[in-house]
């Protein structure tokens, strides 16, 4: 029989992943962490898979340093920790590096467009996030389209109690899913500068956010799953 190959050792972790490590050890799950330094958690993955993370090692240490002697545990509370130490990269002349600033697509005349399906939603939807900000900002005024299963809802398809005004078909799925949409320009839809602060009392989780408006309006079951969100702008009339 040939050799066996031997095997190869695994890289060891970067000291991002090692304080992300120690964060999880007492409670946080790297959702959680992304939230605390205002990323996506697909960074988080990378301190691990990419060697990613060193511009948020000194936040991360005050973060820690908060959790295990502070006795801190707030996530708005670390995440206002992280964000007075964590540092733009700078570039080789010691400038300060330019970054990817995040997509907000809202027109001029104040109509923007955001979805995400199941892998953005299980992570809060931070991509929405920036969206209904800036709808904020300017004033503005949003509805939302949600898929779940059919069962979740507690109303039955095409209810005026459930969406009140929408002249629109409820889009069955052949997977026993439903799409529903809450708001619109013809009845005045959402105040942004209400649901952003929504937004921010769950951390900056869209997801819960909208479940969490679902669930105390009495139209859908607690332990209902967003399966697709859509979150639609417009300027008042």
């Amino acid at each position: 029989m040939p050799p066996t190959p031997p095997i190869s050792p695994q890289p060891a972790l970067n000291e991002a992943a090692h304080l992300a490590d120690r964060l999880q050890q007492a409670g946080y799950t790297k959702r959680d962490i992304a939230r605390i330094i205002d990323r996506d958690p697909s960074l988080v993955s990378q301190f691990y898979t990419k060697n990613k993370g060193a511009a948020f090692v000194p936040a991360l240490r005050q973060v820690l340093a908060a959790v295990e002697t502070g006795g801190i545990t707030d996530l708005p509370e670390l995440a206002a920790i992280a964000a007075r130490h964590t540092q733009r990269r700078t570039t080789a002349s010691g400038s300060r590096a330019r970054v990817r600033g995040k997509a907000v697509l809202i027109t001029p005349t104040g109509s923007g467009t955001g979805r995400v399906a199941a892998q953005a939603i299980a992570s809060g939807s931070a991509r929405l996030r920036p969206l209904i900000a800036e709808a904020a900002r300017r004033g503005l005024r949003l509805a939302f389209t949600v898929r779940l299963a059919k069962t979740a809802y507690l109303h039955p398809s095409g209810s005026r109690t459930d969406s009140p005004g929408i002249r629109r078909d409820v889009i069955q799925r052949a997977d026993h899913t439903e799409e529903r949409s809450y708001g619109s320009a013809q009845t005045g839809g959402f105040d942004a500068a209400d649901f952003a602060r929504r937004v921010n009392a769950t951390g900056g989780d869209v997801t819960a956010a909208v479940h969490q408006w679902l669930v105390e309006t009495g139209r859908i079951q607690p332990d209902a799953h967003i399966l697709h969100l859509e979150i639609r702008t417009w300027r008042p009339r």
